[in-house]
């Protein structure tokens, strides 16, 4: 598939969230279409205090014509709060710093723009390259039974779905022509 094509697809999506943010009043102070716009030029460049949720739109519109399909991580209540419980968690029991979820599941890859926040906080992006998934989950699993019975289920859940994606990456040959898609994103609602 051409990226002329997948970038209407792309265009397609934004142009009809944005109808379905309208119908619903929901005003970002710049539609889902102009932040695609931005994203594409490489920056963030809209004032509005609430423009994060528009490039935060845009950049899963974008996502999601560019990846795999979805994998569902979980909803949680307080996200940022769960996740940070769990890294105090791990750094306690050895997981170095680098391999803990806060630090991929909440960011982009250094090359892209920096997106506002979102108003309410949510959804978050963030992203861990393939080639580093084998790590994250060797040092999850060295720690799993003996995290608390709290986050135990989550932590395996996140494990069992990168290695899923690894071992799927791996046997596609770790991003040649026939496999594409190196780097992992996550939508944490």
């Amino acid at each position: 598939m051409d990226q002329q094509r997948r970038l209407e697809w792309v265009r397609a999506d934004a142009e009809a969230h944005q109808k379905e943010l309208d119908r619903q009043g929901v005003d970002w102070g710049l539609t889902v279409s102009e932040a695609l716009d931005h994203l594409l030029a490489g920056h963030t460049g809209s004032d509005s205090e609430a423009a994060g949720g528009a490039y935060v739109a845009a950049l899963q519109h974008i996502i999601d014509h560019n990846g795999s399909d979805p994998l569902p991580l979980g909803t949680y209540a307080r996200p940022s709060s769960f996740f940070g419980l769990v890294d105090e968690a791990m750094r306690r029991l050895g997981v170095p710093a680098d391999l803990l979820p806060c630090g991929f599941l909440h960011g982009l890859p250094p090359e892209f723009p920096a997106l506002p926040q979102p108003v309410d906080g949510s959804p978050a992006i963030g992203h861990l390259p393939l080639a580093r998934a084998k790590s994250v989950t060797d040092a999850y699993r060295a720690v799993l039974g003996r995290m608390d019975e709290d986050c135990r289920d989550e932590v395996r859940e996140v494990v069992e779905k990168l290695e899923v994606e690894y071992e799927e990456w791996e046997r596609a040959g770790r991003g040649t022509p026939r496999c594409r898609p190196d780097t992992l994103f996550f939508q944490i609602l």
